[in-house]
């Protein structure tokens, strides 16, 4: 079934994009329907965010412990960085749950 394949390939791409960059639900949704990068349909890309078992509150910490050791950002800093409409675009749930949990 070729939907079920573009579907299986835009989930496939999400858990990527979740697994090594650590982005956030709605930073992986635009990913997979980029020009640049997914090319998948508003319709693929919600199946994968639908199927994609992300911990994004980890994904949160991954990032928030990079800006932090890689640029010496301040917990505020970081904070409205990864909640930023134009930044990571985290839930504030998971951005809290990252600066709460940085070393």
């Amino acid at each position: 079934n070729l939907v079920a394949d573009y579907n299986e390939n835009a989930l496939k791409s999400a858990e990527s994009y979740s697994d090594d960059l650590h982005l956030s639900k709605a930073e992986i949704y635009d990913y997979l329907i980029g020009e640049k990068l997914g090319h998948f349909t508003a319709d693929e890309a919600q199946y994968a965010i639908d199927n994609l078992a992300a911990d994004y509150k980890n994904n949160a910490l991954e990032t928030a412990r990079s800006y932090k050791e890689d640029l010496q950002w301040s917990d505020s800093q970081i904070y409205s960085q990864l909640t930023s409409s134009t930044g990571d675009r985290f839930t504030e749930e998971e951005a809290r749950y990252a600066v709460d949990n940085l070393e």
